[in-house]
């Protein structure tokens, strides 16, 4: 399949990123279906995508289109049947777990057309970690992307060994025509190009947090004052999502047996525990009006 024969794309995981991928290819004239598997994430999704359409129509970056209209289109459903029958390109972004991503690969695989690609939105595996499990590893790629998407342009597209060139041909190409500005990965590598420096950042924060160095707020305080940028890591980590940030800690914990990361998990987990995801829950590190 090539590039242009896209017109399709069923995004798999109702939730921030997920959220952000379907508004970006919904406003560059794709046919774009949100697939979750519960009615609940989904209903969320709609009410938080209509509200991010409506503060982002007059972006430049939607000066092309009427966004709030694109948004109005997206279709949703928790019947993998029914989503999964008309996509050309399938873009995932359930949880950091490498089983979960290849059982739901897996099932799509039974449903999907042999001309679909599969995409992993992945924040810090690797697409190998679960690509024969896709039951199509040639059509298997990582399309990772940042947020916000329509101003944080680039997207990795990293192959494993078994993607076909093919495949990341068609990525590439997909990228550029919903904005993106594609970075080809040479070979597999964990955090990508971004996320590789971003997650350091982040890992030493919690750290100096978990460890009773510093209070979240001075830590924070010592990134914008030296920076000069408007956010510290854990104002940006209560955008990305507490949750996103426990699942990838947790997952590479147990992983790799490290002490200081099972510190931080746990330490990611005391602010779930008391319903503090971040900007998305009006609670994080910090309180959101």
């Amino acid at each position: 399949m090539d590039a242009d024969d896209i017109r399709t794309v069923l995004v798999v995981g109702a939730g921030t990123m997920g959220q952000q991928i379907a508004l970006q290819c919904a406003a560059h004239g794709f046919a774009v279906t949100l697939l979750d598997t519960e009615q609940a994430a989904l209903d969320r999704a709609r009410a938080r995508l209509d509200a991010l359409a409506g503060h982002v129509a007059s972006d430049p970056a939607f000066a092309h289109t009427d966004v709030v209209a694109d948004v109005a289109r997206i279709s949703a459903t928790t019947d993998p049947a029914e989503a999964a029958h008309a996509a050309d390109l399938v873009s995932e972004s359930v949880p950091e777990d490498p089983a979960l991503k290849g059982r739901v690969f897996a099932e799509l695989d039974r449903l999907c057309a042999a001309r679909t690609i599969f995409a992993t939105n992945t924040s810090s595996l690797v697409p190998s970690l679960f690509a024969d499990a896709t039951g199509r590893p040639d059509r298997l790629a990582a399309l990772h992307f940042h947020q916000p998407v329509w101003s944080a342009t680039i997207v990795d597209v990293m192959p494993h060994p078994g993607t076909s060139p093919e495949t990341v041909e068609t990525l590439v190409g997909f990228a550029g025509r919903i904005g993106q500005v594609p970075i080809r990965l040479l070979r597999e590598s964990p955090g990508y190009v971004f996320n590789a420096m971003y997650n350091a950042l982040n890992r030493e924060a919690i750290t100096l947090a978990a460890n009773g160095v510093a209070t979240v707020e001075d830590i924070d305080r010592a990134w914008t004052t030296v920076t000069k940028m408007p956010n510290g890591p854990f104002g940006m980590l209560d955008h990305v999502g507490i949750d996103t940030a426990w699942h990838i800690t947790d997952y590479w914990a147990r992983t790799l047996g490290d002490a200081q990361l099972t510190r931080n998990a746990a330490y990611l987990k005391s602010y779930l525990d008391q319903g503090r995801a971040g900007v998305k829950s009006g609670r994080g590190f910090y309180d959101y009006g």
